[in-house]
């Protein structure tokens, strides 16, 4: 019994300490962290201050905040800045929480 007690708590600890994770797709060429990176879908985890967006070979990581909403959004989407005719990855709302990604300039 405290085999099984002991491998649940463990189990339990390494759940909730590992990073989140979330899909997004990028409609067009986006910079993240000065990394271009084309359209597609990609993998978002979520640990901290740190994002780490993975699609393909491609893998990118940039300090964040994470800000919380009053309201659930209805799904994820990107805001941009146009920097010198390129698209810079502003923040990512997470479709289904209230947590928004907000990138560090």
């Amino acid at each position: 019994m405290k085999k099984t007690l002991f491998v649940f708590t463990t189990l339990a600890l390494a759940i909730a300490s590992a990073a989140s994770t979330y899909k997004v797709t990028l409609f067009q060429p986006s910079l993240i962290n000065g990394s271009e990176l084309k359209p597609g879908d990609y993998k978002i985890e979520l640990k901290d201050n740190k994002v780490v967006v993975k699609g393909g070979k491609n893998v990118v990581e940039a300090d964040v905040k994470v800000e919380n909403a009053t309201e659930k959004f209805s799904s994820t989407s990107v805001r941009y800045t146009n920097a010198d005719g390129k698209y810079k990855v502003q923040e990512i709302r997470l479709g289904g929480t209230t947590s928004k990604i907000v990138f560090n300039n």
